[in-house]
């Protein structure tokens, strides 16, 4: 066993793959295509459930399931209205992993995975969070920073890594995402307890992703400093920021958060409700950049991480170069 496979062993335990990266869940991109490819290349798929209904989740885990023997994970949203009839669909194809993002699981919905005998990953943007979410019982957690593509927190992952990983490492398996381009950065974490990695940005434009080639090339053109995050305009709504691409979709967002906010002045829209819209403005608007191909007014949702994305690959040759950079790096330390 080489260092690099003792630094993940936890993880790859944990996934029941050959190299402890995730791809993280990306709403459209992370399909059957992109989840297989993952998978099959020896790292661990998550479907993008975002805001599909239990029959379109049905559908995609069955095709997924037809295109690889390795097991994968499904993404899903906690403030979805129909959450606990995805758990059950999860349940039903026997899910081994899900992961709740956007927030603290819902009433019912940590009791109804673990029941279904699946393995429950949460996010922990603060160490608070991280511990309250152990003593709830969940399996693992994910650390993800600001450098992060789509929704994201405040704080940076290494700041995170270094905050999390000390106090919660020995309890649970944790792993660390935003940002991360390089194997060296993947060996470094491990270096610090992490589990594992989740990347998303570095497999968007992969070979096997369904994104549109005009999506891809915006990416390819793109430098780190180009992934801004997005502006909350009124402290009443409950925006989460969105890291993506500055294009004119970037003002279409902040004309949206208007729209929603005389909705609030005028009564007409409950707190809840002006959320979902949110959540739904940013699907549509990352389904016509990454699906339909308009890179102008759509949302190009990218972690600051997409300098480091020139040009299409397929999944394995990624995967692949991630773990030779990850081992020649711990390679080289050992020798100092």
């Amino acid at each position: 066993m080489t260092r690099l496979d003792a630094l993940m062993k936890r993880g790859c335990e944990f996934l029941g793959c050959e190299v402890a990266i995730m791809c993280g869940a990306m709403s459209w991109v992370s399909e059957r295509h992109l989840v297989s490819a993952m998978s099959n290349a020896g790292g661990f798929g998550l479907i993008a459930c975002g805001a599909m209904t239990p029959d379109l989740l049905d559908t995609e885990i069955a095709e997924t399931r037809k295109r690889t023997d390795k097991p994968f994970g499904v993404n899903l949203i906690t403030m979805h209205p129909d959450l606990m009839e995805l758990i059950g669909v999860c349940a039903k194809h026997r899910v081994g992993h899900v992961v709740l993002a956007g927030g603290l699981p819902p009433s019912g919905s940590l009791d109804a995975i673990k029941g279904s005998g699946a393995k429950l990953i949460c996010f922990a943007p603060a160490l608070s969070l991280a511990k309250k979410l152990i003593r709830s019982g969940v399996d693992a957690l994910v650390v993800e920073g600001m450098e992060a593509g789509g929704h994201i927190g405040p704080v940076s992952t290494s700041v995170l890594a270094q905050e999390i990983l000390p106090e919660v490492a020995d309890q649970v398996p944790v792993f660390v995402a935003g940002g991360i381009g390089r194997g060296d950065a993947i060996a470094a974490y491990l270096e610090m307890g992490a589990a594992g990695v989740q990347l998303g940005t570095r497999f968007a434009c992969a070979t096997e992703s369904i994104a549109h080639p005009n999506f891809k090339k915006a990416f390819f053109r793109a430098s780190a400093r180009d992934a801004v995050a997005s502006v909350q305009i009124d402290p009443r709504l409950p925006v989460i920021p969105v890291r993506a691409l500055k294009n004119a979709g970037t003002e279409l967002f902040t004309a949206k958060q208007l729209e929603v906010a005389r909705a609030l002045d005028e009564g007409g829209l409950a707190m809840m409700e002006a959320q979902l819209q949110i959540e739904h403005y940013w699907a549509g608007a990352l389904r016509r950049a990454a699906i339909d191909g308009d890179v102008e007014n759509g949302s190009l949702m990218a972690g600051q991480s997409v300098g480091m994305v020139k040009r299409e690959e397929p999944v394995a040759a990624i995967v692949a170069t991630l773990v030779d950079e990850a081992a020649r790096a711990i390679d080289r330390r050992t020798r100092l």
